[in-house]
């Protein structure tokens, strides 16, 4: 039985936009927790991975180009992501050195510090960083000189300076070009322009933000905005939203009591990327690329994921218009059963055959759903969601599937798990339209089992946290899915500050 709610907490989960039944429910969740996913194996080239020859990529993306001008398209950027990971090795360094007067033998007890500290002038942050020293009367190269690591840390990272590590990553100067510099927001208006330029040469482009930074972001597009139009010959349309508080989830205790805070408010955590499937049901587009704010590249790098943004967008739209024709055909009872068969059979690795019973009616439940094409790169180690052939409820699916959500202590599944090649870099192209041009309530499309359980801590005790279906995993799980090759040269995020320095960076 759960913990009797106060006045107090129901108040508080009314504020939340959320109801007492709602959050019962997470708190049975806690104490049954999540099936693992039944991996029946992983999707690898020509089983469940398509990789498309040189001149079948041209012909999609001549396909693209053709009539990208018939379409809204919006690029989706989760983009409230905090920087303060990239700089946990500074963070870490500071806090144990901060008191020491000469931290120059210290260094090298810290290689992921002192690369940062012996390649400053590379960083596209170097001259800001330069300037909010400088206004204290010192400079880079005198604290360098005297060995105050920490004193330029603390500029970097925090209030006096920077701030860095308060921002998110979305707001941080990235790449440095002859006389200027850009931040992620930046680089991300520039892509877009070079493949989401639709009607009108209108480019849609929508962050998901958190409510305190709102303004910088604001600022820094209207900063940017006109110059950029002129640049790429286009106008922009930049929208923006929350993470909804109703997303959020309720945090327990390890024995699964609900976790208080120290004023004994109850203690509410975002529901993780999943959360974003409600932003992106709100998005009005006939196309919806999807990308995080991070994995962006200066321009002189910017030639493979353009060509493969097109490529995926040229093979949608085949996709997309096939699938159309078909259901209206069904509609009206004139199609060759045979010629759509052939089609789900081959892009959706189906066994649907003309003996099926009410095969009309299956066809149609298939297909009238939510579609998305992923890219998926080879997989080199990178952290990242892997793509697997999933058994559910009898049917065989293709679904994007984290290490979370497999029982790798069963050494079958992890035997499975481990023969993965590949790897979800968050490359999508999503149509959330059906055949007659109404939005799918994509809420409707969700496997509500594959959320997750994670252990936290606040305030130096440990918790039990609850994550929402990811975003391209569970949130997606019920939706047309095909998965294609694309190069490793099209994933270069940054998790990590040192990540500035790899040769796609700079």
């Amino acid at each position: 039985m759960n913990e009797i709610m106060t006045e107090k907490d129901i108040l508080q989960i009314k504020r939340q936009n959320q109801s007492l039944e709602k959050v019962n429910q997470d708190l049975d969740l806690f104490k049954k927790e999540f099936p693992f996913l039944p991996i029946i194996k992983p999707a690898i080239i020509n089983d469940g991975i398509i990789k498309i020859p040189d001149q079948e990529q041209e012909n999609f993306i001549s396909r693209y180009d053709r009539s990208i001008g018939n379409y809204k398209i919006v690029k989706f950027v989760p983009a409230s992501g905090a920087a303060s990971r990239m700089f946990k090795k500074l963070h870490s360094f500071y806090d144990k050195y901060k008191e020491v007067k000469n931290q120059s033998k210290v260094l090298t007890d810290y290689p992921k510090v002192a690369r940062v500290i012996e390649n400053l002038p590379k960083f596209a942050f170097y001259s800001d960083l330069q300037q909010v020293i400088m206004k204290d009367g010192d400079t880079i190269e005198s604290l360098l000189k005297d060995g105050k690591y920490t004193k330029i840390i603390a500029y970097l990272l925090f209030e006096i300076g920077l701030d860095y590590s308060n921002l998110p990553k979305g707001l941080l100067k990235f790449h440095s070009y002859n006389g200027f510099e850009r931040t992620p927001v930046e680089e991300q208006l520039v892509e877009g322009a070079m493949y989401c330029k639709g009607k009108k040469n209108r480019v849609y482009l929508h962050f998901t933000v958190s409510e305190e930074h709102i303004s910088f972001f604001k600022k820094l597009v209207e900063q940017k905005i006109s110059h950029l139009e002129k640049t790429f010959d286009c106008t922009y349309d930049v929208s923006f939203s929350f993470q909804a508080p109703s997303t959020d989830c309720i945090a327990v205790n390890l024995d699964n009591t609900p976790f208080r805070n120290k004023d004994n408010s109850l203690l509410f955590r975002p529901g993780g990327h999943g959360a974003l499937i409600e932003n992106l049901n709100q998005i009005d587009a006939d196309l919806v690329f999807i990308k995080n704010i991070d994995n962006v590249v200066p321009d002189s790098f910017k030639k493979d994921t353009i060509h493969y943004k097109r490529l995926l967008g040229g093979i949608m739209m085949f996709v997309k218009e096939k699938i159309h024709q078909f259901l209206k055909d069904l509609d009206e009872e004139r199609t060759n059963l045979d010629e759509i068969i052939e089609f789900v059979n081959l892009y959706f690795k189906t066994s649907f055959s003309q003996s099926n019973t009410g095969i009309n009616f299956d066809l149609k439940g298939f297909l009238n759903r939510p579609i998305r094409v992923c890219g998926m790169v080879f997989n080199t180690g990178e952290p990242g969601g892997g793509p697997f052939w999933v058994q559910k409820n009898g049917q065989l699916s293709l679904q994007i599937v984290e290490s979370s959500q497999v029982d790798l202590e069963d050494p079958s599944a992890k035997q499975i798990f481990d023969k993965s090649t590949h790897f979800n870099p968050v490359d999508l192209v999503c149509s959330t339209k059906n055949y007659k041009g109404e939005k799918f309530d994509l809420i409707q499309y969700i496997d509500k089992d594959t959320g997750f359980i994670t252990t936290k801590s606040k305030d130096g005790i440990d918790l039990k946290a609850m994550e929402l279906p990811g975003l391209w995993n569970g949130a997606m799980s019920d939706w047309l899915t095909i998965f294609v090759e694309v190069p490793n040269s099209t994933f270069n995020p940054v998790k990590e500050v040192n990540d500035l320095l790899r040769t796609e960076h700079q």
